[in-house]
């Protein structure tokens, strides 16, 4: 994967620190030994450090040593980030107490780690699931200014160079928001643009789908994707945002032609941003599957800072793909 490749190159010529809170966990471990190895970010392990030393010997990983290994237990910064946490939510009821203990959770942790400076973007949930990982996300990293919701896109790889970009469309919301309101789909939309042009590395054209093309259907359905549509272009002047389109009309030029005539964004979509989650969950499996796609996510967007949720099924390759990810989202902020 070609796209992959110059992620790569982008992190190591501007090394982000990432922090890896299941530091311990096998997979992880691996991910990070490779990580290290090849130079494209600096690793932090959250975890016992004679068990993350002990694992890393037994399975023969010789660039852990250079990983920094915060160990919780043992850790003399331990104090500096539950005085941060407490601070952070003294106004929600936590006492210095509670922060001291919560502070020592390593998703917890992880976040407080990215809130000091002490690190750029967090990758976890290899052991964790969704809502543990983004829990202390919310309440600590919080999302982007002007952002309320967080969402997921996909980078669908495709086999057809004709459609999006050479074949790579960015699907979102495919993984979080399941309801979105017009307010919310509007930043989703402008989320996508933004991981589209740090991620992917194009101008993004992006299409805010619907079954109706430019008012063919009148449902409250489609009024909300229209509402959603002009909040968008007000919140991202300078990106290429059209519709309701439906989803031939956004990637075949003819239909385009025939159904939107004079859009820019018509036939040409590089992005498409569905109107709920149900669509888009099942949009990025069908393309998946039947059109044997490559999916790379999800790719969370709407976090002041990149912080990434894996499969508990990922794989050691998946996690190396995710933290490249995040140091390009993590640069992209910058």
């Amino acid at each position: 994967m070609d796209l992959l490749k110059q992620m790569m190159i982008r992190a190591k010529n501007n090394l982000q620190r990432i922090v890896l809170p299941e530091g311990a966990e096998d997979r992880t471990l691996k991910a990070a030994d490779i990580l290290l190895a090849d130079g494209i970010v600096d690793i932090i392990l959250i975890g016992s450090k004679k068990e993350i030393l002990e694992k890393a010997d037994s399975f023969g990983l010789s660039n852990i040593g250079k990983a920094r290994i915060l160990d919780p237990a043992i850790d003399r910064d331990m104090p500096t980030y539950a005085n941060l946490l407490y601070e952070l939510r003294k106004s929600k009821g936590m006492t210095l107490d509670e922060a001291t203990k919560l502070s020592k959770d390593p998703l917890y942790l992880g976040c407080l780690l990215i809130k000091n400076g002490d690190a750029d973007g967090e990758v976890a949930g290899a052991i964790n699931a969704t809502g543990n990982v983004l829990r202390p996300a919310f309440q600590i990293v919080k999302t982007l200014p002007g952002i309320s919701v967080v969402s997921g896109a996909f980078l669908m790889f495709t086999k057809t160079p004709e459609f999006g970009e050479n074949g790579l469309i960015v699907f979102a919301d495919c993984a979080v928001h399941p309801n979105p309101t017009a307010a919310e789909l509007a930043q989703i939309a402008v989320c996508t643009g933004e991981t589209t042009r740090n991620i992917a590395g194009f101008e993004p054209r992006i299409a805010m789908l619907s079954f109706s093309t430019k008012g063919s259907a009148k449902h409250e359905l489609v009024d909300k994707v229209v509402e959603a549509t002009k909040l968008a272009k007000e919140m991202a002047p300078d990106m290429q945002i059209d519709g309701e389109m439906q989803a031939d009309a956004a990637l075949v030029p003819e239909i385009g032609q025939s159904k939107a005539p004079g859009s820019v964004i018509a036939g040409h979509a590089n992005v498409l941003v569905f109107p709920d989650l149900q669509s888009g969950n099942i949009g990025y499996k069908l393309v998946q599957r039947f059109a044997k796609a490559e999916a790379v996510g999800p790719i969370l967007q709407g976090m002041a800072a990149p912080i990434n949720d894996l499969s508990r099924g990922c794989s050691v390759d998946d996690i190396v793909k995710l933290v490249t990810i995040t140091a390009n989202q993590a640069i992209g902020k910058k």
